[in-house]
């Protein structure tokens, strides 16, 4: 087992059921980090991977929660609070696409419904939950918060554009959270990762989309959850956008 400074802490991993979630949620636990498993609907799954993380010798426990129902987020926090304690790390990677437009697809075929939707689980309830959990870390002067975004925030992305301005809208909220609480010992940040297979949204990936990733492959969950990882590791790196694409964008956006 690790002798990381950050063993005996808490993260709350939402969406820990897909694939970065899990990745994630075994690469904090190997640097002695309790997890809090977040998942909607997948309890057979999120069993499984709790039985695994008590094999690596940390606390770990599941707890379900619709992100698109803001109730539900604050009874998800209450639970987990009520439980393990309060997160000291909160990686809010929780998401959805709602409909698939494509790049080609028409803005008209997109209702109010679906947007606010995508923007309800993709942004709302991430803001939600960081609320929730940093008057604690202020009280502690201990905080790190990640944001899973896309690279659709910078590019538009290949889903449609309720998808890429919810994933934007986590880019401003960051900013703001990273600038206003560094005095705080709270670091905060996001991952724009790109076309990530082995994941619910990557579950059969368009082929033609591989033409825009200039390493010619898609990517794996871990490439991910190494720089979450680092993220949680890093007291020095803060408000910082890390796009794993693959090459397809030349730089930060």
């Amino acid at each position: 087992m690790s002798t990381s400074p950050l063993r005996g802490k808490l993260a709350l991993i939402t969406g820990c059921t897909g694939g970065i979630g899990r990745a994630t949620a075994l690469a904090l636990a190997k640097q002695g980090l309790n997890i809090a498993i977040h998942y909607n609907a997948n309890s057979t799954y999120a069993a499984s991977l709790q039985g695994e993380l008590e094999q690596l010798g940390v606390h770990s426990a599941a707890f379900q929660a619709d992100m698109g129902d803001y109730d539900e987020v604050r009874r998800l926090h209450r639970e987990v609070v009520g439980s393990m304690g309060h997160p000291d790390v909160l990686f809010n990677n929780a998401g959805t696409t709602g409909k698939v437009i494509g790049r080609e697809g028409q803005i008209e075929d997109l209702d109010m419904a679906v947007f606010e939707s995508t923007w309800k689980v993709n942004a709302g309830s991430s803001f939600l939950l960081t609320q929730l959990c940093v008057p604690h870390m202020v009280q502690q002067k201990f905080g790190r918060i990640i944001f899973n975004s896309s690279v659709a925030a910078g590019t538009g992305g290949v889903i449609g554009p309720h998808y890429a301005s919810s994933k934007s809208a986590l880019h401003g909220m960051m900013h703001w959270i990273a600038q206003r609480y560094a005095k705080d010992g709270i670091t905060c940040n996001a991952i724009a990762p790109a076309l990530i297979v082995e994941t619910g949204m990557m579950g059969n990936p368009n082929p033609e989309n591989m033409k825009m990733i200039p390493v010619g492959r898609f990517g794996k969950p871990e490439e991910i959850s190494s720089i979450v990882e680092m993220l949680v590791g890093n007291a020095y790196m803060t408000n910082k956008i890390i796009v794993a694409d693959g090459g397809w964008t030349a730089g930060a956006f």
